[in-house]
């Protein structure tokens, strides 16, 4: 009988539950999550859309030629062999060409 009813006051479950959260309250709770989640995400999508909008000046330079010239390029548009200025040219690279990416001053 002991373990049965545990040491606790002879209130149910239920009871128990209803007694200590509302309907309201858990509404709350839930839409709470769901704008701080939305706010999240819309966070992080704006600050990785601003981030690869972000100018940076790109310098290339080939050890064949002696040669080295700078352009200006969007994050987003730099890609493992090619890479498109803010010009609209696009410039494929050698494994010979050395890239430096610096950003740009006043930005």
């Amino acid at each position: 009988m002991y373990l049965r009813s545990g040491r606790g006051s002879k209130v149910s479950r239920r009871e128990a539950l209803a007694v200590e959260s509302s309907p309201f309250f858990s509404r709350a709770v839930m839409y709470a999550m769901i704008a701080v989640s939305m706010l999240a995400s819309a966070g992080f999508w704006g600050w990785t859309w601003y981030d690869d909008n972000t100018i940076v000046e790109v310098t290339i330079s080939s050890p064949v030629e002696a040669m080295s010239a700078s352009y200006q390029v969007r994050k987003k548009d730099i890609e493992a062999q090619r890479i498109t200025t803010v010009d609209g040219i696009q410039i494929r690279l050698s494994n010979q060409e050395r890239v430096t990416v610096k950003a740009v001053e006043g930005q």
